[in-house]
């Protein structure tokens, strides 16, 4: 299994437009990161964790030909305002399965209504094959996915296990049995926003905490504030087997 980190930064993306912060004015490519996303590969099927307003430039930065069907956490606008430039994958493979909560196909369709339209179509617009996901496995390509159940402030989100991968972004809360689910993973990617607390993200204190609990082999921090610092002087403060993500990372698992 590859997995390509196609996207590593908050909301804005980093640098954030207008702003004079240093982390903004970096010119270390470590620090510039696009909004968060994943790219997984395995066998022969090409899947995405979220597709947000970078996604053009993160499927061109990867030079990702198939496209297999994306995967959603939740509905926010950084996690999904790409989903119009799935057209190139849609004219040459048809309609892309999209995979998401019942609440979150919804918001897309209402957003995305010409993309989920069936009758007079217009001809240049893609099309998605909408597959509503629960709280229980469910199967992508020939491997069982679990869902992790979490909460973003209050707003339920779902973080993913592949095997020995597990991607979870955008959480504050995720109860015990949630957790369990994570035992043996040896790759976990977790949120960790900045230093200081936030409503609705783990801060680093929380994501070393929920990294703890878990055990994995290592850890990948995304999700990533300017306010956060520089990649390189926050990865010297962080324990031998956790490690700040960067756009364009690979791993092999």
């Amino acid at each position: 299994m590859k997995i390509t980190f196609l996207g590593t930064g908050t909301s804005q993306g980093i640098p954030v437009i207008g702003s004079t912060h240093p982390v903004c004015l970096s010119t270390n490519p470590k620090d510039k990161r696009l909004r968060v996303s994943v790219l997984i590969e395995w066998d022969e099927f090409v899947y995405v964790i979220d597709c947000g307003p970078d996604f053009r430039q993160q499927m061109l930065n990867a030079k990702c030909t198939k496209l297999d069907g994306i995967v959603f956490t939740h509905e926010h606008a950084d996690h999904t305002a790409g989903l119009d430039d799935i057209r190139p994958f849609y004219f040459k493979q048809g309609d892309i399965p999209i995979y998401g909560h019942k609440r979150v196909l919804n918001a897309l369709e209402q957003r995305f209504d010409y993309i989920f339209e069936t009758k007079n179509k217009y001809a240049g617009a893609p099309g998605v094959r909408p597959i509503e996901i629960e709280n229980k496995p469910f199967t992508l390509g020939n491997l069982s996915v679990v869902p992790i159940n979490g909460y973003h402030y209050k707003l339920q989100v779902f973080g993913f296990r592949f095997n020995d991968f597990a991607y979870l972004t955008d959480m504050k809360t995720v109860d015990d049995e949630e957790v369990a689910k994570l035992k043996g993973v040896k790759v976990l990617v977790v949120n960790a926003l900045r230093e200081e607390q936030h409503i609705s993200h783990f801060n680093l204190e929380e994501a070393l905490d929920f990294i703890n609990k878990v055990q994995p082999e290592r850890a990948y921090l995304t999700h990533i504030s300017h306010y956060f610092g520089f990649h390189d002087e926050v990865q010297q403060k962080l324990p031998n087997n956790v490690f700040l993500a960067y756009d364009n990372l690979q791993l092999t698992l």
